[in-house]
């Protein structure tokens, strides 16, 4: 019996296996709003028999997304505009699951084929905001958050879970990774302040608490909710898994279900050692030391390497990104490799191995 294809059950959601989509930017919005792409990309990662399908980092505010062209669900409009996917990922027996993010002084950045970098007002961008006025790397400085502007963020993410939960999403996660605005405030590098957002962890985890509670309010007690953090920064004196470690612990007591673990993005100086499952021990470092179930993602690409990590007890499931951009049927083709049983759709079955 495989533990990758074996479900999953969360509060009172139950996830038909356990190879999930990671959130992967398609900077193919217009205005925050899904387009076609957005309908195709995830329903075609439905189809592949993924067990959950996690839309991109959809930016809460205007001001929150990564690029002109990011998705966002700030208003009803964009709301309804998801209705027609997620109805469609649910046909196909995938859970649908999105990402609330805020990308602080990351935001406002070009899309990855027109050579990445900040974007000016005059070409549309907009000023960023962060816990600090310190830039990454020779971008612009944010502009620093005041105290009110940090008191009223909280209720901007519980507003953008109510359009979430209208929309049909049964997985919320808050994005804490990734040097965007919530990870900027977690780690000491790119936050600087001394008030009560600032200083020791306890104060610089306080925006991430105090979201969660306002989304954890808000969000069904039976349906999951998720965080996404980055377990290192990969920098001497940034982030490091033991602090993200005791963060875990503290938002299992908020009434988070899951850690989505992964790393590195809030510092242009990073040295990242790479490899297969680079990222797998601090996951099981965060399942340990928080009894949260835990996802583990980077340079996971073949059926029996996804399997291992489970059965290892090093994980609860793997969350897959690259690998199904190269093919979204990976788990179709993992399952038929491991012996177990996965969604087909009815039109696809005579290819089914």
């Amino acid at each position: 019996m495989s533990l990758l294809f074996s479900p999953l059950t969360l509060r009172g959601t139950t996830f038909p296996n356990r190879v999930w989509v990671s959130p992967m930017c398609q900077y193919s919005s217009e205005h925050g709003r899904p387009t076609d792409w957005h309908l195709v990309h995830l329903g075609a990662l439905a189809q592949g028999g993924a067990g959950l399908v996690m839309t991109e980092a959809t930016a809460v505010v205007p001001e929150g997304r990564i690029s002109p062209e990011d998705a966002g669900i700030w208003n009803d409009e964009q709301a309804a505009d998801y209705t027609r996917i997620v109805d469609f990922v649910q046909g196909q027996g995938a859970v649908p699951g999105i990402q609330l993010a805020h990308a602080g002084r990351k935001a406002s950045t070009r899309a990855p084929w027109r050579g990445r970098g900040h974007v000016p007002a005059e070409e549309g961008g907009w000023e960023t905001v962060g816990p600090s006025p310190l830039g990454y790397a020779d971008w612009p400085a944010p502009r620093e958050l005041t105290a009110d502007e940090l008191v009223a963020l909280p209720g901007l993410w519980a507003d953008a879970a109510r359009r979430a939960l209208g929309a049909g999403f049964q997985v919320a996660e808050i994005h804490g990774a990734h040097g965007y605005l919530l990870h900027e405030f977690l780690s000491p590098l790119s936050n600087r302040r001394t008030d009560a957002w600032g200083g020791d962890l306890a104060g610089r985890s306080r925006l991430l608490f105090d979201v969660v509670d306002a989304v954890r309010e808000v969000w069904p007690d039976d349906q999951p909710l998720f965080v996404r953090l980055s377990a290192t920064d990969w920098v001497d004196g940034g982030l490091e898994v033991d602090d993200v470690a005791v963060v875990a612990a503290r938002l299992a007591e908020r009434g988070v279900d899951l850690i989505d673990v992964s790393s590195g993005g809030n510092s242009p100086d990073q040295q990242i050692t790479t490899g297969p499952g680079y990222q797998v021990p601090f996951a099981t470092r965060v399942r340990e030391a928080s009894g949260l179930p835990v996802g583990t993602v980077g340079l996971i690409t073949e059926p029996r390497q996804a399997e291992k990590i489970l059965t290892d007890g090093e994980a609860d499931a793997v969350f897959l990104a690259r690998e199904l951009l190269r093919n979204p049927h990976w788990p179709q083709l993992a399952a038929a490799e491991l012996d177990a049983q996965v969604h087909w759709p009815d039109q696809y079955l005579r290819a089914r191995p």
